[in-house]
C-alpha cells in the first residue's frame, strides 16, 4: 500500500508539472490569436470587443501571467478547458469529445492487435528458435525503425500512384453523418485500415522481441523439462507452461504501450487526415489556438500518466517482490 501511495503521489506531482508546462509553452509561441480571429472574421467582430475577447480567452493584457495561470487552474478544476479560437464559439471540451472516440478506437485497436499478434509470433519464434520463423524478427525490427508517419506518407503515395480507390484520407465517406448504423460503421472501418496497419506493423516488433527472449529463457527451466518428460504434447507445453509464464513481463508492459503508441497515433492521424486529436492538434497549432492546444496536450499527458500508473499497479500485482520493503 505504501508503494502504491508513493507512486500515486509521484504521478500527481508529474501531472501538475505537465499542466504547468502545458499552460506556459503555448504562450511562448509568436502570434496573437485574438487578432488572428478578428482578421479571420473581418466585418463580423466589432473592434470595441477586442478587450472582451482577451478576457474571454484568458489572455487579459491587464492580468499578470501568474493571474492567468491561477485562473486557468481554477477553470481546469471545474472541467472548463476554455473556448476554441479557431472554432469560436465552440468549447474545447466539445471538440475533444468529438475527436477522442476516433483516437481511442484507433490507438486501442492498434495496441490490442499489435500485442496479440506480436506476442503470438514471439511465442512461436522463441519456442521454434533456429527455424524460418526467426526471419520474422529482423524484418519487423527493420519496419519498426521507420517512423509510422513516414511509412504512412509512403503508403499514401503508393496508393495514389497505382490509382486505387482505397480511402487514404478522412474517417468516413463524405456526405455521411456520424451515426451508429451499418453504413457509417462500415465506412469508418474501411477508412481506418491504413492508419491502423501503419501503427500495428511499426509497434509489433517490440512484442515479438521481448516474448521471444522470455520464451528462450523459460524454455531452459526445470518445470519445462519435467512437463516434457511427463509426455505432454509439445503444443501444450509451449502454450500452457512456457508461454503462460513468459507472458508476465508483456502483460505488465501492455499499459506502457498505450502511452507510447498514442504519440505515433497523433502523427498518423495528421498524415491520413483522420478526425482524431492529432488532426485537431494540427489545426490548433496552425491557428495559434491556445485552449485547443492545451486541451489536446492535456489529454495526451494524462493518457501517458494513467498508462504508466496502470503499469506500476500491474507490476505490484504480478511481482510480489515490489510489495516488499527494503
Amino acid at each position: 500500500m505504501k508503494y502504491f501511495l508513493q507512486r500515486l503521489a509521484f504521478y500527481l506531482f508529474t501531472a501538475w508539472a505537465a499542466i504547468t508546462i502545458n499552460f506556459f509553452i503555448p504562450r511562448l509561441i509568436p502570434g496573437d490569436p485574438v487578432m488572428a480571429l478578428i482578421n479571420k472574421n473581418r466585418g463580423q467582430i466589432d473592434s470595441h470587443a477586442i478587450a472582451s475577447l482577451y478576457i474571454l480567452f484568458g489572455l487579459n493584457k491587464h492580468q499578470s501571467l501568474w493571474d492567468q495561470y491561477t485562473a486557468y487552474l481554477a477553470k481546469l478544476a471545474h472541467g472548463d478547458l476554455g473556448i476554441s479560437f479557431s472554432n469560436f464559439p465552440t468549447p474545447v471540451s466539445t471538440i475533444l469529445a468529438n475527436a477522442l472516440p476516433w483516437t481511442i478506437c484507433l490507438a486501442g485497436a492498434a495496441t490490442i492487435i499489435s500485442f496479440a499478434l506480436g506476442t503470438f509470433l514471439g511465442v512461436l519464434s522463441g519456442w521454434l528458435r533456429g527455424s524460418r520463423l526467426d526471419f520474422v524478427l529482423p524484418v519487423t525490427t527493420f519496419i519498426s525503425s521507420i517512423p509510422a508517419f513516414w511509412l504512412g506518407l509512403l503508403t499514401v503515395a503508393t496508393v495514389i500512384a497505382v490509382g486505387s480507390t482505397f480511402p487514404v484520407s478522412g474517417g468516413y465517406d463524405p456526405g455521411l453523418i456520424p451515426h451508429a448504423d451499418t453504413t457509417f460503421i462500415g465506412s469508418a472501418i474501411e477508412h481506418s485500415w491504413l492508419p491502423l496497419g501503419m501503427l500495428v506493423i511499426t509497434t509489433m516488433s517490440g512484442w515479438i522481441l521481448s516474448m521471444r527472449n522470455m520464451m528462450v529463457t523459460v524454455g531452459s527451466e526445470d518445470y519445462i523439462t519435467v512437463a516434457q518428460a511427463k509426455g505432454l504434447s509439445d503444443r501444450r507445453v509451449m502454450f500452457s507452461y512456457a508461454a503462460r509464464n513468459a507472458l508476465l513481463p508483456n502483460v505488465s508492459g501492455f499499459s506502457l504501450a498505450i502511452g507510447q503508441i498514442l504519440g505515433s497515433t497523433v502523427l498518423v492521424e495528421i498524415v491520413f487526415n483522420y478526425p482524431g486529436i492529432g488532426y485537431e492538434m494540427l489545426q490548433a497549432v496552425g491557428s495559434t489556438d491556445y485552449p485547443l492546444m492545451q486541451g489536446v496536450f492535456l489529454c495526451i499527458t494524462l493518457a501517458v500518466l494513467v498508462a504508466n500508473l496502470l503499469a506500476d499497479i500491474a507490476y505490484l500485482i504480478l511481482d510480489p517482490r515490489t510489495r516488499k520493503e527494503g
